[in-house]
């Protein structure tokens, strides 16, 4: 074969495109999930491309191109066969080999987002590898490695089916088998839910990062198999259109359905229209992509409602509701908007009677193909879905009996950085506060006094909102005054205690929560019971101003009229010593009040 520079230097770089979406996942995985696992996600994602690379090589490659069989390629250890019909024109074995081990890795990646803070990583090392082995290649070359789907004409371009799918089947069967996070769903004493607890993600805008590579990284992942310049615009068109369209759909969606647009499940819905645009997204038009897009969107938020609420499968990522449902219906989407007009139809139409990766029987439903196209999708959507479900099943019950899929209670609630990988945190000099509702407390309801003007509200009212507690006060003349209320808050607190004449003040924002319930937001179509609440608290201490007129002052600027407005704790002082010059007592408070 004649090498074709072109050729193979756009299949490498789209070899490093789709191995920089591991990057992607992994702080994407991070982000939604909360900071005591942060290190575990990281290091998952790591090695499931390490384990599965050396694999894949082995023996997965062989199994998926080994041989034009029906079901089943070759053992080829180390691939040492030759590959001269399956090789892209141009491009020479180790280029196409590379390029398909980093497909296979992202298979792997996709389970450990569904699987997220509660598995043991000895067990997560050990699906991954089998995913790399046998599940992901058996299906690939059923579709790629010219098995019977590719020889009836199924079409599947960059992987909705066998990657996405796949993926996405089996982290839905390992959630399932591993059960709900600790605090994720609250039962009756007889073991029906009552509610679901919403665990928000720790740093929304790593996530949001991770989304933005993937997205990159995509257009390697859809186009690198294109076959012309026209072919590449086109795939690059549908490949941005699909998940743009999935995002806005979406957001209206959140907007109408919660009041607010939900940001996660939109970084989902991007991901969505990506998953489901990657089987037709050389055989459909831009309009097509748009109604992909569309449907993809409120798959999304559908399928996350449907797992939380109906199934009670804890996905921590949404990696189900992305990958399984769009893997499914961007395989569907082939047999209905697959259209001659795309550049790479007539490449795919094959001979008309045998057919190879790729190619395709006809024009999809919705374009005058009749339900050919969409029965081989349907067919091969069902098989393949079969193979993965008892595959993975039978994986993971081995795992269970032998080493245990799931961590102990105590190690979940510890968190999986510590107990898996004995990192203290993985944010070493910094505060991550856990705020998910995994600490349970009895709340009230928010309390509206009816009154939101401090000169018209009552002593009781007042007390109410800004409560004071003091102990009986001895006359040393040196007081403490602690205030903790609400952030927004504080640049009028802090104003009037300097119009009061108190300059020297202690500022610490902190977490904490009185008898109110907090706000009552969503994420992820779950409402929150906030019961850490950020807050700030203020510390001055003072001689020759009244501690009364402190209190005052404070009040007046923290008051609302609600429950929640903040507290006030005064302390005697019994001593206060100036380091630079050892004056103490009041003295000592002359030049700071």
């Amino acid at each position: 074969m004649e090498f074709s520079s072109v050729n193979t230097i756009w299949v490498l770089v789209g070899a490093a495109l789709v191995f920089f979406m591991q990057a992607g996942f992994a702080i994407l995985e991070s982000g939604l999930t909360r900071a005591k696992n942060a290190g575990n996600i990281i290091m998952k994602n790591l090695m499931d491309f390490c384990i599965g690379t050396p694999v894949y090589w082995i023996i997965g490659f062989g199994i998926m191109f080994g041989s034009t069989s029906p079901l089943f390629g070759s053992i080829d250890l180390f691939t040492l066969g030759s590959y001269a019909d399956v090789l892209p024109s141009g491009v020479p074995k180790y280029a196409y080999v590379i390029f398909q081990t980093v497909f296979c890795a992202t298979a792997a990646t996709i389970v450990s987002g569904a699987m997220a803070e509660r598995t043991k990583f000895s067990a997560y090392c050990i699906y991954s590898f089998l995913i790399s082995l046998i599940v992901y290649p058996v299906s690939g070359h059923w579709i790629w490695g010219g098995g019977w789907l590719a020889q009836i004409g199924f079409h599947d371009f960059a992987g909705s089916n066998c990657i996405h799918m796949v993926g996405g089947i089996s982290a839905l069967i390992g959630a399932a088998m591993l059960g709900p996070r600790i605090g994720k769903f609250v039962k009756d004493k007889n073991g029906k839910v009552t509610k679901v607890n919403a665990f928000p993600g720790h740093n929304l805008p790593i996530g949001c990062l991770g989304v933005f590579i993937l997205w990159l990284g995509w257009y390697g992942f859809n186009g690198a198999a294109a076959t012309s310049i026209d072919e590449l615009g086109s795939i690059f068109v549908t490949t941005t259109i699909a998940p743009a369209v999935a995002t806005v759909v979406t957001m209206i969606l959140t907007w109408v359905k919660y009041g607010k647009p939900d940001v996660s499940m939109c970084l989902n819905a991007s991901l969505a229209g990506l998953v489901a645009i990657t089987a037709p997204c050389d055989v459909c038009d831009a309009f097509g992509a748009i109604i992909i897009g569309a449907v993809s969107g409120v798959l999304v938020v559908f399928g996350v409602w449907l797992l939380d609420y109906k199934l009670h499968i804890d996905d921590p990522v949404g990696a189900v509701a992305v990958h399984c449902m769009n893997g499914i219906w961007g395989t569907i989407a082939v047999g209905l908007f697959a259209t001659d007009t795309a550049p790479a139809f007539a490449r795919g139409i094959g001979d008309g009677i045998t057919y190879g990766a790729n190619q395709i029987a006809g024009k999809g439903l919705f374009y005058g193909g009749g339900f050919s196209q969409l029965g081989i999708q349907l067919l091969g959507m069902v098989c393949t879905a079969a193979w993965t479900a008892v595959t993975i099943t039978v994986a993971f019950l081995i795992i269970k009996a032998t080493i245990g899929l799931r961590v102990s209670e105590e190690e979940e609630i510890v968190g999986l950085d510590a107990c898996e990988h004995g990192l203290a945190s993985a944010y070493a000099g910094f505060s991550i506060m856990d705020i998910s509702n995994t600490m349970t407390m009895d709340v009230n309801e928010n309390t509206d006094l009816g009154v939101n003007d401090y000169d018209a509200a009552s002593e009781t009212q007042k007390d109410a909102a800004v409560k004071v507690v003091a102990s009986p006060l001895p006359p040393t003349g040196i007081y403490k005054v602690v205030v903790i209320a609400k952030l927004a808050r504080y640049d009028g607190l802090k104003k009037a205690m300097n119009d009061l004449g108190v300059t020297g003040m202690t500022v610490t924002q902190v977490m904490g929560c009185g008898v109110q319930k907090g706000a009552g937001e969503m994420y992820r179509g779950v409402e929150m019971d906030a019961t850490l609440l950020p807050k700030v608290k203020v510390e001055v201490v003072v001689s020759k101003i009244p501690v009364e007129k402190v209190i005052e002052a404070a009040k007046k600027a923290l008051y609302t009229g609600h429950i929640g407005d903040g507290k006030i704790f005064v302390y005697n002082v019994d001593k206060c010593v100036k380091v630079r010059t050892g004056e103490e007592d009041f003295a000592a408070l002359q030049d700071v009040e």
